[in-house]
């Protein structure tokens, strides 16, 4: 069994407004996400599939609000919900929001690969 705490986990992305601390765990990596709010991810999913986010996420919304952008529209998600973002989507920081999510670190190394550390 182990512990992840987010000042363990190493920070995959900084800047405008975002922090996203992501530590593999076996076949998943966990992710800790910190955005203020106005922070749109659509610019920076610019170049993957569909320009949307191409990786599974299973979270919990710890603070704030954030809108999930998808092919066929919008859906917002608050503190205290459990999510499930099927690939094709791009968040948008209602309010200032954080997050833990879980994915399969292969398809979320890709996703951080792509931002290269530089949020939209």
């Amino acid at each position: 069994m182990i512990v992840l705490k987010r000042e363990d986990a190493p920070v995959a992305i900084a800047g405008d407004g975002v922090e996203l601390r992501k530590m593999p765990a076996g076949a998943l990596s966990v992710a800790f996400v910190q955005a203020r709010q106005g922070t749109d991810l659509r610019p920076a999913c610019a170049g993957l599939p569909g320009d949307l986010c191409p990786c599974p996420h299973w979270g919990f919304i710890l603070k704030g609000k954030v809108r999930m952008h998808t092919a066929e529209g919008h859906v917002d998600f608050q503190a205290g919900d459990v999510v499930y973002w099927a690939p094709g989507h791009a968040p948008e920081m209602l309010e200032d929001t954080e997050y833990v999510d879980f994915s399969p670190t292969r398809e979320f190394d890709e996703v951080i690969r792509h931002l290269g550390g530089q949020p939209g």
